[in-house]
């Protein structure tokens, strides 16, 4: 629940922030500043800062265990409208049954990007080949966002910045109880019937 209120508020400091970053996300220059993705590996969660502000959050997969996202600091190097999949002599063409999705945003770790799906029950499960994957509507409000040259912080474990941002333990021990009396709540209603 508390999660829920901290995606609203920044849904709503977005809508009121937006039009803030426009003009200070840029450099003396007149290029747009740098803006950060923050994934975070064990929430599957992920979320964009402009000027360390959180400005947007979705829920992700990650990599499986036997293909895990690889963590660090990268760069966006590429961005792809309705890619073609490749992988080990499979080529996939744009289109529904493409594992990418609708878009790819490229990290300057070969291989690895940010991507929609196919399979949107995957999100919030470990089950990539070590990508990170959205839902399709998911990925095109990200992918007009993001540009080439954005840092891309990709975490495998929990540190303070993770904890302000995704919330504590207690944050998602709370979740968890709460989830378990609705559920419990749900059974006791249709068991009553």
């Amino acid at each position: 629940m508390k999660r829920a209120r901290g995606w609203f508020l920044a849904a709503i400091i977005l809508v009121l922030v937006n039009p803030m970053v426009a003009q200070t996300a840029k450099s003396d220059d007149g290029a747009r500043a740098p803006w950060t993705v923050l994934v975070s590996i064990p929430d599957r969660q992920l979320a964009v800062l402009v000027n360390g502000i959180v400005v947007a959050g979705f829920p992700i997969a990650v990599g499986a265990d036997e293909s895990p996202s690889p963590t660090g600091e990268f760069t966006i190097v590429n961005r792809v409208s309705n890619p073609t999949y490749y992988h080990e002599g499979v080529v996939i063409p744009a289109g529904k049954g493409n594992p990418v999705g609708t878009r790819w945003v490229g990290l300057s770790q070969k291989g690895y990007g940010i991507h929609g799906t196919n399979a949107p029950k995957s999100i919030g499960r470990a089950a990539s080949h070590g990508c990170i994957r959205l839902r399709n509507r998911d990925m095109e409000k990200l992918f007009g966002m993001l540009h080439v040259g954005d840092v891309v912080k990709i975490r495998g474990e929990r540190d303070e910045q993770i904890a302000e941002i995704f919330g504590g333990e207690e944050d998602r021990e709370s979740e968890a109880v709460a989830e378990v009396t609705v559920e419990a709540a749900a059974v006791r209603t249709v068991s009553s019937f």
